[in-house]
């Protein structure tokens, strides 16, 4: 954040190509305020988890997924929302990047949380559970605003693309909400004063 601009990794719980979270995470790279870049990380590729394999060392996809949540200044998440609660691919790329033990790069991070849906709940409870293991992970999840997207089958295109005006404006404000997070996490974080 040096030049003034908040970095933003931005990955989605879905590998479907045609997602409606994907195209939410699409929205927010064009909707994103001049002083924010949203950067997609594409978690296709990453391996189920292994201890295994993580002692023989970590795959390459997951030293380049820690290495990007490393260099952001914040982190923007959008989940489907799969039997109540959010997908194994993503609960699976949360665990590689906390691993091994003590090499937390979510540590500290800002992180925000959106989801698309078909149904009427809007992934409400996905979000919910979801924010449990960011805890865990010692972020500081953004609370609002929330995007919680009903019906996505008529706010995107037949390409993916979010056409849906008040949901757009809702990412946007998010975006915006998430900078200014990061910004006061930031001048926090480097205040010698005591809290």
């Amino acid at each position: 954040m040096s030049d003034g601009v908040v970095r933003v990794l931005g990955f989605a719980g879905s590998l479907r190509r045609a997602s409606f979270n994907r195209g939410l995470l699409r929205a927010a790279v064009e909707l994103a305020p001049e002083d924010v870049r949203v950067e997609v990380f594409d978690l296709r590729g990453i391996p189920l988890y292994d201890m295994d394999v993580e002692q023989q060392g970590l795959p390459e996809v997951v030293v380049a997924f820690k290495r990007a949540i490393r260099e952001a200044d914040a982190v923007l998440v959008a989940t489907p929302e799969h039997n109540w609660s959010f997908p194994g691919v993503l609960k699976n790329a949360l665990d590689w990047a906390a691993r091994p033990s003590g090499d937390n790069p979510f540590r500290g991070k800002a992180v925000a949380v959106m989801g698309a849906t078909t149904g009427a709940w809007g992934t409400l409870r996905a979000q919910l559970q979801l924010r449990q293991v960011l805890a865990y992970l010692e972020t500081y999840p953004l609370n609002r605003p929330e995007v919680l997207v009903t019906h996505a089958r008529d706010k995107f295109d037949a390409d993916g693309h979010l056409v849906d005006q008040a949901t757009r404006a809702r990412v946007r404000e998010l975006l915006v909400a998430l900078r200014d997070w990061t910004r006061r996490l930031k001048a926090s974080a480097s205040d010698p004063r005591p809290s």
